[in-house]
């Protein structure tokens, strides 16, 4: 049984920083992709970021750029979000999502199989 535990979300200020986590259980890491989405009210869930388990090849939405990094843990298998100068704009639910196998678009939701229940941030002005 594949399962997502996400923590770090929180409320901030903005221009703070918050690190989010997420750590899959029930499955091999060898070949899987791990991103973050994020979904605020009234839109559409968007990506974020996303990391490839293996290389540690990292892609970004534009809107990210400069301030988040994800990065990944192999002791811990875990993968985390820092999220710095954090902006009104980026308050939302963040999921973690699992592909086990290669995906050619990384920041497609479709490519992703599993799902975390998501976290919520909220970044004040």
């Amino acid at each position: 049984q594949v399962q997502l535990v996400e923590s770090g979300g929180g409320l901030v200020q903005a221009g703070g920083s918050l690190r989010l986590s997420c750590a899959p259980s029930g499955l091999t890491f060898r070949r899987s992709t791990m991103a973050w989405f994020r979904q605020a009210p009234e839109k559409e869930r968007e990506p974020v970021a996303a990391i490839r388990w293996s290389g540690g090849d990292t892609y970004y939405v534009d809107s990210v750029k400069g301030r988040f990094t994800i990065t990944r843990d192999f002791a811990k298998n875990t993968v985390y979000l820092q999220m710095n100068t954090l902006k009104p704009e980026d308050t939302a639910v963040y999921y973690c999502a699992v592909a086990t196998s290669f995906v050619a678009r990384v920041l497609a939701s479709y490519e992703y199989s599993y799902w975390g229940q998501g976290t919520q941030v909220t970044v004040s002005s």
